[in-house]
């Protein structure tokens, strides 16, 4: 009986299982993920070589004019290494390891989620995922603000592929926004992106302007029309009002436009 159990723990019936609790399942990047791995006993005694964390996330990329999603994993954490379970014993492990500051917001319909495995020699590992929601810092907030208020109107965030212009990661999130005011006759949108660091944020902002007859036509034709503007926040920054930085960029905006 002993054996049968066993090939069939090694297909996953009967099985130690696993499951994670977070403390808080909505964070801000540079947060502490925090919570316990509870490990419960199969039918029979097994050895977990290793029980790892993944924060993962998707991005998109285009092959042969299709765009296929493709999984990315911000950080691996090693939560223990070898570990043994007894038939039907329970472990609780506590675990607290950073949010990488470039996870992407879980805005729109951008999943970000924590996958824990136990790696067992032989036998299927059993696993377990846990979404979580990524808020913007409050320097993007900040940011956010500031463009809302100059009035541009957020229509589309979406994490693509880019090599030149991700970082740590194959991809960068694009916030895109549409003009509703004064610039609506100026600029298709205006698109940003986020490069947050510990006490600091870099925007890129990219103006994507109206074709203005024969020059104009021939700008977009060759994407000369998209102009590339970089600024910097810091954490005293959180104490400006939101005016004084909307002030600012709209100074950055109208000297690209001149």
């Amino acid at each position: 009986m002993s054996m049968f159990k066993k090939l069939l723990a090694s297909v996953g019936i009967g099985a130690a299982k696993v499951d994670t609790r977070l403390e808080e399942e909505s964070l801000v990047p540079g947060d502490l993920v925090k919570g316990e791995v509870h490990l419960t006993g199969g039918d029979v005694a097994q050895e977990i070589d290793e029980i790892y964390m993944y924060v993962v996330t998707h991005y998109e990329r285009e092959v042969n004019d299709n765009k296929v999603k493709e999984e990315c994993t911000l950080v691996k954490y090693r939560l223990t290494e070898r570990v043994y379970l007894q038939p039907k014993e329970s472990k609780v492990l506590p675990f607290a390891f950073p949010l990488p500051y470039e996870t992407p917001l879980t805005m729109g319909r951008q999943p970000v989620y924590l996958r824990t495995g136990l790696d067992i020699k032989n036998a299927i590992d059993p696993g377990d995922s846990d979404f979580i929601e990524v808020r913007p810092h409050p320097l993007m907030t900040k940011v956010l603000d500031a463009v809302s208020s100059l009035g541009f109107q957020l229509y589309k965030v979406d994490c693509e592929y880019n090599r030149h212009l991700g970082k740590s990661y194959p991809f960068v999130q694009e916030f895109e926004f549409r003009p509703t005011g004064p610039y609506r006759s100026r600029l298709e949108e205006l698109e940003a992106i986020f490069y947050l660091r510990e006490g600091e944020l870099e925007v890129l902002l990219e103006l994507d302007k109206r074709a203005r007859g024969f020059l104009g036509a021939f700008e977009e034709a060759f994407n000369l029309d998209e102009r590339y503007v970089r600024f910097r926040l810091h954490d005293e920054d959180l104490n400006r009002p939101t005016h004084v930085i909307a002030d600012a960029i709209e100074q950055l905006i109208k000297k690209q436009l001149r």
